[in-house]
């Protein structure tokens, strides 16, 4: 009986064996459904070669389920070999039904360009209309050594050419010739078809070449229509600061004239596109400069532009998308090919969030001309942050870096972070008589508070009542209509003043009162210039990334010890009061000490409108990240070598010897040769990827030079290395020029 019952079980197996036969060869020799589909559908095409192979898999996958089951109702061993041919069998189909769908996906398309070519004439060979010659004599795919990547990106092309308007607005239409003709005209991947002059080719000029002489002007109402009007809130404030200032800005003009002698300068053509304007985020940005919101960030865009149109450059504004998709030549679409033509402009200025409004809609061409990027940054980009992949290896990965441009492309407000160029801005300057008047209409008891929002106020009231006890205290907090008040009643607040209105109080007060926040503004130099004195908050501990909202995910490390770095290393007393802001008596001793000193209106040469005119001037004539060998600047024989101790940074070991880090001479320290010529003994030499690198291990007596050029910084130290530092001396007011530089 038992046996009877096995055999039963086993001609069933073999039943099932022989209906899996049965399928596989319906499903290899007759085709699924009989729905009629056009050619050129995706959906068809799609659907015949892979909708029988799903089907077969799954009744295949059935069937080895079945068989499984008998396994475990303990079928003879000879079940394990009918099992184990199935899922050969399984294995062989699937791989004949993968050779299979791709014969068909290759059979479908050549019919489906057969049935387009008969649909619009006929049969008569397809002739490309580049050359007139048939596809196939033309455009095949060309095996050059000079374009390795050629054959790949016409595949690609193949199969994504559809992927992004911009291939189609280029002459696409899947065809080898249109794609050849796209990669070598628009991208440089492939070589020229016959026939064909390449004249859209990349743009290889240096910005510099052929160009006029720039002429510095006086009259800046050309520049007030340039910027133009209708454009909000935060582009009023800047039209209406430059308009401010317009006299002064001639005035300098002219003497940066005559200090130049006349030196030449190629007129370039300029584009200034503050991508924080841009988009929803621009409005609200715009929005919140009439509420108190930020205004350093304006401050220097104004002065940025006044500067460059004062040398005699050619500028052009955009605050929109639309906008800057239109002066760039940005083809239509998502960004994934070229600009329609080589880059109008020689220098892009922006920033942080223009630099992705950039990316996305330049696609390839946004390598090609990253030389020509400026970057306003106000915090500052450390090399560690700004190398991809080094970032990203070594924890310094932060959702502002990665850009690897040249670090000097960074340009910040302020002289915080040497791997970058110090652009700066303007502040207040007063004639000698204006100084004079000005300390006669001083009011020895009045203090500015600066916070224009009541939130920068809150847990500073022990600091502020321990200032009013000597002074009155006076505010500008922008508050909404019938909103309550969050700031103490013995404060005299005006609201939220206009710009004059707010130097016209300046003049008047005697003390200008920091309250830890906004780091680094313009507004304490602005009072300095009036004749105020300074008071700021000192940080114990720092602030760094790791412990401040504000810098954390900067790319940054430096460490912020007051509110204002410049004013305090720079400045100093008698103009700066850096102080303990819970120490009730440290505060209001300093603040008897100000209110019985006398002091006049001060404005480093750094922030003048001469100083900023010269800087610029300096930067555009000097710095070049487009040359392969471009020539050295600041000259080299300004270096000064240093050594630092171990745990410093190049950036502190030049500050402690009244010297500033120069990036730019790195290269010429990152030798064998300088470490025995500061007399130091190295018993091995290595070369490496490290931002810290050149540098020294005095316990192993190893010796370690840098490898990426983009890691060379100023920033950055640990305890086993001390590094060599290229120190250089500077101008007196002037940090960011070396003596000569001009």
């Amino acid at each position: 009986m038992v046996i009877s019952f096995r055999t039963r079980r086993v001609c069933l197996v073999l039943c099932v064996f022989l209906s899996a036969l049965t399928l596989i060869l319906q499903n290899l020799w007759i085709p699924e459904g009989s729905e009629e589909q056009l050619p050129g559908k995706p959906r068809a095409s799609e659907a015949l070669p892979q909708y029988g192979v799903r089907k077969l898999a799954l009744r295949l996958e059935t069937l080895s389920s079945q068989i499984q089951a008998l396994k475990r109702d303990n079928i003879p061993d000879r079940l394990d070999s009918l099992a184990e041919t199935l899922q050969i069998l399984q294995k062989d189909h699937e791989s004949s039904m993968h050779s299979v769908q791709k014969d068909l996906a290759m059979v479908w398309e050549k019919l489906d360009t057969l049935l387009k070519r008969s649909l619009a004439g006929g049969d008569t060979p397809h002739r490309t209309p580049l050359t007139g010659m048939p596809d196939s004599e033309v455009c095949k795919i060309p095996n050059d050594p000079a374009f390795p990547l050629c054959a790949g990106k016409v595949e690609f092309l193949r199969a994504h050419w559809r992927s992004d308007p911009c291939y189609a607005h280029y002459g696409v239409d899947g065809g080898a010739c249109s794609i050849l003709a796209y990669l070598s005209d628009r991208e440089d991947f492939c070589p020229s078809l016959p026939g064909r002059n390449n004249s859209q080719g990349p743009d290889k000029t240096h910005p510099k070449e052929g160009k006029e002489e720039a002429v510095i002007r006086a009259d800046l109402t050309p520049l007030l229509e340039i910027i133009g009007t209708g454009r909000g809130p935060a582009v009023r404030f800047m039209q209406s600061r430059i308009e401010r200032l317009a006299g002064r800005w001639a005035r300098a003009g002219e003497r940066i004239r005559e200090k130049l002698h006349h030196k030449p300068q190629a007129q370039l053509k300029v584009l200034l596109h503050p991508g924080v304007l841009a988009g929803g985020a621009g409005e609200r940005f715009g929005e919140l400069a009439e509420r108190g919101g930020p205004l350093g960030e304006l401050v220097q865009w104004s002065d940025v532009a006044t500067a460059l149109f004062i040398l005699g450059h050619k500028v052009t504004f955009s605050t929109t998308l639309p906008e800057l998709h239109r002066v760039i030549g940005a083809p239509p679409g998502k960004g994934s090919c070229p600009i329609q033509v080589p880059l109008p402009f020689d220098l892009l200025y922006t920033d942080y969030h223009g630099l992705a409004q950039l990316q996305a809609c330049m696609g390839l061409s946004f390598n090609q001309y990253r030389c020509r990027f400026r970057v306003l940054d106000s915090f500052g980009t450390e090399p560690a942050f700004n190398q991809g992949e080094y970032s990203r290896l070594h924890g310094y990965r932060t959702a502002w870096g990665s850009w690897e441009l040249q670090p000097r492309q960074y340009m910040t407000m302020f002289p915080h972070t040497p791997d970058n160029s110090f652009m700066g801005f303007v502040s207040e300057e007063l004639g000698q008589g204006l100084e004079e008047d000005i300390q006669e209409h001083k009011e020895p008891n009045v203090a500015v508070v600066y916070g224009k929002q009541d939130y920068m106020w809150q847990g500073k009231e022990s600091y502020l009542e321990a200032i009013s006890q000597v002074m009155k205290l006076h505010g500008t907090v922008y508050q909404e209509t019938g909103s309550p008040t969050r700031i103490p009643g013995y404060v005299l607040n005006h609201g939220l003043l206009s710009q004059d209105q707010l130097l016209e109080l300046l003049k008047r007060a005697k003390l200008f009162i920091g309250l830890g926040f906004p780091y680094e503004g313009p507004a304490p130099l602005e009072a300095i210039a009036l004749g105020c004195v300074f008071l700021q908050p000192r940080f114990d501990p720092a602030h760094t990334p790791q412990n401040s909202a504000f810098y954390r995910g900067k790319p940054t490390t430096r460490q912020v010890r007051s509110q204002h770095p410049y004013a305090e290393d720079f400045i100093g007393k008698p103009y700066v009061w850096t102080v303990d802001m819970s120490n009730s008596t440290e505060v209001q001793e300093a603040v008897r000490t100000i209110l019985h000193s006398q002091v006049r209106p001060f404005t480093p040469y750094e922030f003048t409108r001469e100083g900023m005119l010269e800087r610029v001037f300096a930067y555009i004539s000097h710095q070049d990240f487009c040359s392969l060998t471009p020539q050295p600047w600041p000259p080299e024989n300004t270096l000064l070598a240093r050594l630092g101790s171990l745990g410093e940074s190049c950036t502190a070991v030049c500050l402690q010897a009244a010297l500033v880090c120069e990036p730019a001479h790195f290269q010429l320290l990152n030798k064998p040769d300088t470490f025995s010529s500061l007399g130091l003994n190295c018993s091995s030499t290595s070369v490496e990827v490290n931002h810290l690198f050149p540098a020294y291990n005095e316990r192993a007596r190893r010796c370690s030079l840098q490898r990426e050029g983009l890691l060379f910084s100023c920033a950055g130290s640990d305890n086993s290395h001390k590094r060599l530092c290229p120190c250089r001396r500077y101008q007196p007011g002037q940090v960011a020029l070396c003596q000569g530089c001009l």
